[in-house]
């Protein structure tokens, strides 16, 4: 009996727009992608929007629709709590958790230069911040861990042990509100950013609130002019002298195993601590696999683990920084050396597979990254669903026109994969 893997891949922010360095093509269109088109052209394609019409998403929220899990009808959980999960911090029922961006400020207005200090952090600096940060900001009352994570970014968990903290609090981030809990990204390409004032939506919150201000205004105290910010200006670097929080929560997720969601056996092949946290929720077996960019090491631990899975879900996270930092040549060329170093690994080791098993493909993203608007927008995303023996409908590449012109049409995230399994359902019972 030939056994059938689904390999889902979401290429993160890598839908994008026209742009005038490359052409007015967008950075999938311009770039030299053969293993990808070579997938592309046994497929069919379509547009996403990956979670509802007029909402730039983050990664978290995306990622869950696009896994079948829709929270229409019920309030989200918030980011906050994923991350703390994805990197291994104790969180209970009544904590508040938080995701935070290591930032660079203008102290004397709290105008914000940059939101992730340039984007140029190491892991020593990142630890030295929070060291630091453990040993001099104090809160009545309130116990807190901070974590570094990758890069710019940063988890907190504030607990009470006599009250539980409430969740309705807004961002300190301006670039981004909460909207039933669910993270929305807002088009900051033409407004100064300051640094916000958490406010309270309900009285219970209210302690809250205050817990994240004074933390928020500890900090920038503490860090402004701190020994690690004079280091890093000695050697041309932006200063880390804020974190901008945003996405509290204070719940655990509750939502329903995937492996039974759709009887099948899931694993994930993840980076970042969202993704982890996501694994976890719902119920994936996650496997790690080096540094984001390390593709050909990705590629080999997929084909590694491909026998033991019935679908693998790949999260890339490349394309999405280069869409944030509006760099379409940059973002053109990482997705060409994901094309070269991850697809074409990909084909070679399928061609050593034997006839006993067949390979078939969801190419997707979790949402778009224009490079133009540097944010995250509600910009449908290209989807491909390819296989041998699927009657393919012309398309030639994973590109924005190919999409529009694709079959499927336009489709919601959370329906993705029950969509692409109907499609290989028709086509492995013609090939059988």
């Amino acid at each position: 009996m030939t056994k059938v893997k689904t390999i889902y891949i979401l290429l993160d922010g890598i839908g994008d727009l026209p742009h005038p360095d490359l052409n007015y093509l967008t950075p999938l269109e311009a770039a030299y992608t053969p293993y990808l088109d070579k997938i592309a052209r046994h497929g069919v394609s379509g547009k996403v929007t990956s979670v509802g019409e007029g909402i730039a998403p983050q990664s978290d929220i995306a990622v869950f629709n696009m896994l079948g899990y829709n929270f229409k009808d019920m309030e989200y959980f918030g980011r906050g709590v994923v991350e703390c999960i994805g990197c291994g911090i104790d969180f209970i029922e009544g904590d508040l958790a938080l995701r935070g961006n290591f930032a660079t400020i203008d102290t004397s207005n709290n105008r914000i230069i940059d939101r992730r200090a340039g984007r140029n952090i190491s892991k020593e600096d990142s630890n030295a911040i929070c060291n630091l940060i453990r040993e001099k900001v104090k809160l009545h009352d309130i116990e807190y861990s901070i974590e570094p994570t990758i890069g710019h970014r940063v988890v907190l968990r504030f607990r009470r042990r006599d009250i539980k903290l409430g969740q309705n609090i807004t961002n300190t981030d301006p670039a981004y509100e909460k909207v039933n809990g669910i993270g929305i990204a807002l088009d900051t390409s033409k407004s100064d950013l300051f640094v916000a004032k958490s406010l309270a939506n309900d009285e219970i919150s209210k302690i809250s609130s205050d817990i994240v201000n004074d933390f928020s205004d500890q900090v920038i105290k503490i860090l402004d002019n701190c020994q690690i910010n004079k280091d890093r200006e000695s050697k041309g670097l932006l200063p880390i002298n804020c974190i901008l929080l945003r996405d509290a929560g204070n719940r655990y997720p509750k939502v329903s195993d995937i492996n039974e969601k759709y009887n099948l056996k899931f694993a994930s092949l993840v980076d970042m601590p969202v993704e982890i946290g996501i694994s976890k929720i719902v119920g994936m077996k996650s496997y790690e696999a080096g540094d984001t960019n390390e593709y050909e090491l990705k590629a080999k631990i997929l084909l590694d683990i491909l026998n033991d899975y019935d679908l693998i879900y790949v999260h890339i996270k490349g394309p999405d920084e280069f869409g944030h930092d509006g760099d379409a040549r940059g973002k053109k060329r990482n997705i060409e050396e994901i094309d070269k170093h991850f697809f074409r690994n990909i084909s070679w080791g399928l061609e050593k597979l034997d006839n006993q098993q067949r390979v078939q493909f969801i190419i997707c993203g979790d949402h778009s990254t224009p490079c133009l608007k540097k944010a995250h927008t509600d910009d449908p995303i290209p989807l491909l669903v390819s296989g041998d023996g699927l009657q393919a409908d012309g398309t030639s590449r994973y590109t924005e026109g190919n999409a529009e012109r694709g079959k499927l049409g336009k489709i919601y995230g959370y329906k993705v994969i029950d969509k692409a399994l109907e499609i290989f359902k028709g086509s492995n019972n013609q090939m059988n």
